[in-house]
């Protein structure tokens, strides 16, 4: 069975890797609510693993990708991707190849981090300026990487432009990139609305699934995405973690998570890991933050606790909260 019927043969929906904001403790409450709501991801894409001089040990892998010890799920059983970020093609297949042996299900290449130290150092978008070199990279993982696992990329339209947006598709065509997932801007564009969907259109010409990721932050956006890139597939971001119930919605717009139902997942990330309890309720804030522009309530709340530092005192106003 091919990849892409393995893999695609209905729309997809995909959780995306967020840096600082999509790691393993908010990968577990979002997949555990789309779960929940009866519309779970069809997989995840971890974090970045920077790969730089040389073959990272296990622990590395273990620390940024935990799910790997439970057969590379989440606890409400979506899949989790190992997203790897460089520029050294040997080393990215040789690294591709311990994320395997640990059991990666699939590996993710990024070519997409608009990140200003992360591409001072030849990572992520700004190898969008490098084509071949993108080409090489994929190929290089591709060829290290078991035959059973397949191996996607993520990009975007270009680094400060879509100049070479031709070249871009043509070293994915010649890579063995098995799958393909889009952030519909430049990195000069940052995440500055709008997304321009419309461009992902020629990479469907590729003889390999496309997914459609930028902007999309409700029901309307998911369908014109879809619509204008020509792909049902997409990658949700920022959308997904401000509305969690989002990727229930993009089917049935009547499946809502309402606030009281929210909080029980709010009090959980509070109670999971951390480095410490100051490092938890900064992560939390952060996201409450996004939450505040779905929910009146999460706007409420940011304002009563935006000070507080205590996080008995944050979840003791949760609790109270749910009657």
């Amino acid at each position: 069975m091919s990849f892409s019927a393995q893999f695609f043969s209905n729309p997809v929906r995909l959780l995306a890797p967020m840096e600082g904001l999509t790691d393993p403790l908010m990968r577990q409450i979002l997949t555990q609510i789309a779960s929940d709501l009866g519309r779970p991801y069809d997989w995840s894409v971890s974090e970045f693993i920077r790969i730089t001089h040389h073959v990272l040990p296990e622990h590395v892998f273990y620390r940024y990708v935990p799910e790997l010890k439970n057969n590379s799920r989440t606890k409400s059983g979506t899949p989790i991707h190992i997203q790897l970020l460089g520029s050294n093609a040997k080393l990215m297949g040789e690294n591709a190849l311990v994320a395997a042996e640990l059991g990666a299900p699939a590996i993710d290449i990024n070519f997409g981090c608009p990140a200003k130290t992360v591409n001072n150092h030849r990572g992520g978008s700004v190898l969008l300026d490098e084509p071949h070199l993108m080409r090489d990279i994929i190929s290089a993982v591709r060829a290290k990487t078991p035959s059973h696992i397949p191996v996607s990329a993520k990009i975007r339209l270009g680094y400060t432009d879509t100049s070479n947006l031709q070249d871009i598709k043509s070293a994915i065509a010649d890579s063995g990139a098995d799958w393909l997932t889009i952030h519909a801007r430049t990195k000069t564009q940052g995440y500055k609305p709008p997304a321009y969907w419309e461009k992902i259109v020629s990479f469907t010409e590729l003889n390999i699934p496309v997914i459609a990721n930028g902007e999309i932050w409700n029901h309307d956006h998911a369908l014109r995405c879809a619509t204008q890139s020509n792909t049902a597939h997409l990658m949700l971001g920022r959308g997904a973690v401000t509305r969690p119930d989002l990727v229930a919605q993009i089917d049935n717009p009547d499946i809502t998570l309402p606030w009281q139902a929210l909080i029980t997942h709010q009090i959980a990330f509070l109670q999971g890991e951390a480095k410490n309890d100051l490092a938890l309720i900064g992560r939390y804030k952060q996201w409450l933050g996004m939450l505040s522009k779905g929910y009146v309530e999460a706007k409420e709340l940011w304002e009563d606790i935006k000070r507080v530092r205590d996080k008995q005192s944050i979840m003791d106003k949760l609790q109270a909260q749910m009657g």
